[in-house]
């Protein structure tokens, strides 16, 4: 039997991706910041935090944050009594029946799927690499040292949430 077409395609892409990052080739001529020899190991790039879209859609979302958590574990309660009933009919009849499991393994799909789409939405990309510069206005976020807008800062001035 041969491989799905979109397998074979996500397989090669993230070969491409993982080799490009392995050997640190760039598809910009982006110059590095060149980190002063005395700061070396004890500095930090950072950039502007600038995520209007995703800090917007977080924070729209955040007020639901708990009725969104009640959903889950709701769903969660549910599909766990129906795959429970199932397992228990074919238990029952001492005999597995497939196609009593695609409703339950499609539910649980589907609610896998949403749960990672929430968390990702509700805990922008921002949020895990996000700290604030003692004696500096606005928020910061680490990058690389090729980014848009990218300083160095020693490690001593940084505090995190």
């Amino acid at each position: 039997m041969a491989m799905n077409k979109t397998l074979v395609s996500t397989i090669v892409c993230f070969t491409i991706v993982l080799l490009m990052a392995v050997f640190q080739f760039a598809l910009d001529d982006a110059v590095p910041i060149a980190i002063p020899e005395s700061l070396q190991g004890h500095a930090l790039y950072v950039c502007p935090a600038e995520s209007e879209t995703w800090d917007a859609l977080a924070a729209g979302f955040g007020h639901f944050y708990r009725y969104l958590l009640m959903g889950f574990f709701f769903s969660l309660i549910v599909l766990l009594f129906v795959w429970g009933w199932y397992l228990y009919q074919n238990l029952l009849q001492d005999k597995f029946k497939r196609d009593d499991f695609k409703n339950p393994w499609g539910f649980t799909k589907l609610l896998f799927w949403a749960t990672v789409i929430m968390i990702i939405v509700l805990h922008t990309p921002n949020s895990y690499r996000h700290f604030k510069i003692r004696d500096t206005a606005g928020e910061w976020v680490a990058c690389e040292s090729t980014s848009e807008g990218a300083k160095v800062v020693p490690i001593n001035l940084i505090e995190t949430k």
